[in-house]
């Protein structure tokens, strides 16, 4: 078995609980910034009707936070998920029978070149172990203008003291709470470990821009451990 079929399993392993010990883990804050960044890329997409493609979209979360927020707009999505676990996309199709899911990689996307207004991957992408090339497949299924909306933990660049503390807690406390309330202390102890080999901001605003995308919006959320990116192709 490949390591990314490795990665694979253990999202298999937890899903059923992936939701409610996300919630806990950030105490309800990774809703919000999941809200604000849609929001953010709706106004960048900037159309009354748009086809959404949520990578790696696990149960679920980003696409009723797309529904949500393009409703507030009064737009018109076509949302299609997308993930390679099995797992995960079970409980994402019972909270959404009405939508299309592909049980695939980022690497691999089943859609036609030029067909997708937005592309979102939420805490997906350090995840997915050919980075190059599933970038690359991004920028080929966007239409020309479509954007990329990336919400990831990432690699500090100059940590600063607050910085060490959320580290602190990612890297000691984490991985036994997520252990304890997933009953799958492995999943959580890989969180810090894949955080810490993943790119810092920069890094990975120069694999896209090296893929042919610009670079919308770059910011961050809990001291700069999560990083929101709005790549435009």
């Amino acid at each position: 078995m490949s390591k990314q079929e490795q990665i694979v399993r253990m999202f298999d392993s937890i899903a059923n609980r992936y939701d409610f010990v996300n919630r806990v883990l950030t105490f309800g804050i990774d809703k919000k910034w999941r809200q604000n960044a849609i929001k953010d890329a709706l106004n960048a997409i900037d159309k009354k009707e748009v086809k959404i493609l949520d990578v790696a979209c696990g149960t679920g979360d980003m696409i009723e936070i797309w529904q949500k927020e393009a409703s507030k707009k009064n737009i018109s999505t076509r949302i299609c998920g997308l993930d390679p676990s099995v797992g995960m996309l079970e409980v994402a199709k019972n909270r959404f029978p009405s939508l299309k899911f592909y049980n695939a990689y980022a690497t691999d996307i089943p859609c036609q070149s030029n067909t997708i207004d937005g592309i979102s991957i939420s805490f997906g992408i350090r995840n997915v172990l050919e980075i190059k090339k599933a970038i690359s497949e991004f920028h080929r299924v966007l239409k020309t203008g479509g954007i990329v909306l990336v919400l990831e933990f990432v690699k500090a660049e100059n940590p600063n003291k607050f910085r060490k503390c959320v580290d602190f807690y990612s890297n000691k406390f984490l991985p036994k709470i997520g252990g304890i309330l997933s009953k799958n202390k492995e999943a959580y102890e890989y969180l810090p470990n894949s955080i810490e080999n993943f790119y810092t901001p920069s890094e990975l605003i120069g694999l896209f821009e090296e893929s042919g995308f610009s670079t919308l919006k770059q910011d961050s959320y809990n001291f700069g451990q999560v990083g929101v990116f709005i790549f435009r192709k």
